[in-house]
């Protein structure tokens, strides 16, 4: 029996008898994976495609059902990885799809099968996971529907719905931008020339750009329609590589009711504060003056912006208004960039729809505490936690320790504390260099491990940053979020253990701290990491690795890069 074939096999059999497996549907997509001239923000631009289109083709899929994505490396020059951003992967850790991690990357001309089940509904992401392709183009959304009658079903009700997916842009290279963050000195990525909505956006300076086109039809902006009356769902993922954003439908409150895959306890903003690898559904009335248009507006926060408003329209069915007729507003531009306790208490406010909070254990079996510093190494700006800086290993983990291929990685653990006691979050360090180091955490499988990232002051004075952290293969509880230093002897009383929000990716606010909790409970390697992708290439992530040895036969296609080469 070939690979693919096999691989089915094992995730029909790996689910539960239920009704979930009854009615269970397979979705195969066959993708190719080149560079395409493309004009998101009317810039012509080189952008790594899927079958030529950026944004890739949104995956839809009900829950229980398994998806299969063959793709293509047509690149020539790069290799390639793609990540199914919120899919656990369990019984299929091969197929996360962590170059480094989980698989060596697929090289040019190469093809690779992703072949995995959607066990949660929810409003999910791809994109890649190889270098910083992510930023070029190579991303998109995963929408799974609840299977009809389960447990998991929507405590909401709504007419329609739509999707909108978030993004930066920049005109440089990845190239560019990955030469510059390993230069001496540093040559930072800059802030986004566009933000894009569903993959459209317009350079504000047009006229200066030789490659402009303002009338181009890949720049046009997004049209929103609905029915004057009806509720609509509004699914929103942002996969920027740097920004975080405030998003916002002019003149209709949102209520939200969807936090990563998770139902949440409704509550009602003017606009939402998302960051790069989240997702939420948000549910709003189209209720308002049907013969004009309303603005979307897509805004940087947490950074001094240095980019214009990213915009679509909300346009009403039978209105007097054309649908692509620009509102006669201008275009929100949101809360203060550096309002820090605005969204803070957004962070505070997401907690679980109370038909549907999974209390968690009432202690850990395990803590660890990762202070998140910036720091120097050989004169090159890094990121470390605990004052390491992680590096990729050229062997996958995965394939290392289940093959016992000795000398692929650092043996040695990175530390799980810091002298917290004694540290100043909100000075510039005494001695900012660091070393780096490929080690991992191994955690007993089934044990109940916290995390706390704990922020702090950067490299230049009175600077920090927001950080948003993803963990792949899991979700975990929100326990709590703090400004200033946290204190293990105190601050652990006032977690939420009653209805915190199961999340796969959370925000480390400037100065702050967030506490996580989840269960070591699926076998595999699993990555630890802020998404933003600058700050992932500089070193800022941690790897986790649980149950290894319960990890089923590996698919020789994963294999073929440092030692793995031969077996």
């Amino acid at each position: 029996m070939e690979w693919p074939q096999r691989l089915l096999c094992c995730l029909f059999l790996s689910l539960s008898l239920s009704a979930l497996v009854a009615h269970a549907a397979t979705h195969r997509h066959k993708w190719e994976i080149s560079y395409q001239f493309k004009h998101s923000d009317c810039v012509r631009k080189l952008a790594v495609t899927i079958n030529g289109q950026t944004p890739g083709p949104t995956i839809r899929a009900t829950q229980g059902d398994t998806v299969v994505v063959t793709v293509k490396n047509s690149l020539l020059t790069e290799n390639v990885a793609i990540h199914w951003h919120g899919i656990r992967q369990h019984g299929t850790p091969w197929a996360d799809g962590t170059e480094g991690v989980t698989q060596c990357p697929i090289l040019p001309g190469d093809t690779f099968t992703y072949a995995f089940v959607v066990d949660r509904p929810g409003t999910y992401m791809y994109h890649a996971h190889y270098g910083m392709q992510r930023s070029a183009g190579l991303n998109g959304m995963i929408v799974v529907a609840a299977a009809a009658g389960g447990k998991d079903a929507e405590p909401f009700k709504y007419d329609g719905e739509h999707d909108v997916l978030l993004n930066d842009w920049w005109h440089k290279s990845t190239y560019e931008q990955a030469a510059g963050l390993a230069a001496v000195p540093i040559g930072w990525v800059g802030e986004p020339d566009s933000l894009l909505i569903n993959g459209h956006g317009r350079f504000v300076n047009c006229s200066t750009a030789v490659t402009c086109n303002a009338t181009h039809p890949e720049c046009a902006t997004p049209v929103f329609a609905v029915v004057p009356g009806k509720t609509y769902r509004f699914r929103i993922a942002s996969v920027t590589s740097l920004s975080a954003l405030n998003f916002e439908i002019e003149g209709h409150p949102m209520t939200v009711v969807e936090a990563d895959g998770h139902y949440v306890k409704p509550f009602v903003v003017k606009n939402l504060n998302i960051y790069s690898g989240e997702t939420y559904s948000v549910l709003i009335k189209a209720d308002q003056d049907p013969n004009r248009n309303y603005w979307l507006a897509s805004n940087v926060v947490s950074r001094k912006p240095g980019t214009p408003t990213g915009t679509a329209i909300l346009s009403y069915y039978g209105g007097r208004t054309s649908p692509r007729r620009p509102p006669p507003t201008t275009p929100p531009t949101g809360p203060a960039w550096n309002d820090t306790m605005y969204r803070f208490q957004q962070s505070v406010a997401t907690v679980a729809h109370p038909g549907h909070a999974e209390p968690p254990p009432p202690s850990a079996d395990r803590t660890i505490l990762l202070l998140n510093t910036q720091n120097k190494i050989d004169g090159r700006i890094k990121w470390a936690l605990n004052n390491v800086s992680f590096t990729l290993p050229h062997t996958p983990y995965l394939v290392a320790m289940k093959r016992g291929l000795l000398g692929a990685f650092d043996q040695r653990p990175p530390p799980e504390t810091y002298a917290h006691q004694g540290y100043d979050i909100y000075a510039v360090q005494k001695n900012p260099n660091a070393t780096t180091s490929d080690g991992l955490y191994r955690l007993q499988f089934g044990s109940v491990v916290d995390v706390v990232l704990q922020n702090t002051n950067m490299l230049a004075p009175n600077n920090s940053e927001t950080h948003p952290w993803h963990l792949h293969g899991h979700d975990f509880w929100v326990l709590g979020y703090g400004i200033g230093r946290f204190d293990p002897a105190v601050h652990p009383a006032t977690y939420n253990l009653k209805d915190p929000i199961l999340k796969n990716t959370v925000a480390v606010h400037p100065y702050g701290w967030t506490a996580l909790r989840f269960r070591a409970d699926n076998p595999g390697v699993w990555a630890f990491h802020c998404h933003i992708e600058a700050h992932f290439f500089m070193g800022m992530g941690i790897v986790f690795e649980e149950g290894v040895e319960r990890v089923g036969q590996l698919p020789p296609e994963i294999m073929g890069c440092g030692k793995t080469k031969g077996h």
